[in-house]
């Protein structure tokens, strides 16, 4: 390949509308570019991760508790940062995207998330210790595959963002027939 042949190339360009898209829906970013097969093995690869360990953890893993002020480095920490100090495992089951709105919406609007009827509504601690209790390290192992997945999904995100790797053309042997 000569320098002119990489002059002659184009700049590859960022997609913040794709990143944003694989956000929302892993793999949909994807999609949208046209990497279909991948954005289909993005997805249901990262659901078929977190909605299984949303079933190991009997659905009530993937929550943002209301939790008091904490202090970190000398610094109180007042809601909503509390919370996830509370409960670093949102942090990471966050980049899932939309399918953990519905905790966000529990924590922000207890009163008015009616319609959700407790789905990722934060339990009680009396169900906290029954889950922990009874639960045979089901319940520890079930939030390490949902916050495994929303980190992945970073990844996924990025790739949205950046694109497919820019692939050369295979060069001909100056021998071959044209």
């Amino acid at each position: 390949m000569t320098t002119t042949d990489r002059q002659d190339q184009r700049p590859h360009e960022y997609s913040f509308f794709a990143a944003l898209l694989s956000y929302l829906v892993p793999g949909m970013g994807q999609i949208y570019q046209g990497r279909i097969g991948k954005g289909l093995l993005f997805f249901f690869s990262l659901y078929g991760m977190f909605f299984y360990g949303w079933w190991l953890g009997d659905k009530s893993n993937v929550y943002l508790p209301h939790g008091d002020s904490i202090v970190v480095l000398g610094k109180r920490i007042d809601e909503p940062w509390a919370s996830i100090g509370h409960r670093p495992q949102f942090a990471g089951q966050f980049w899932m995207g939309v399918c953990v709105w519905p905790a966000i919406v529990q924590y922000r609007f207890p009163e008015k998330a009616g319609f959700l009827r407790g789905y990722q509504r934060a339990p009680s601690e009396e169900e906290l210790n029954r889950l922990q209790k009874n639960g045979d390290k089901l319940w520890d192992l079930a939030w390490v595959y949902t916050v495994v997945a929303g980190v992945l999904n970073i990844l996924v995100i990025y790739d949205a963002f950046a694109g497919p790797v820019f692939q050369l053309e295979p060069q001909k042997p100056e021998w071959a027939p044209v």
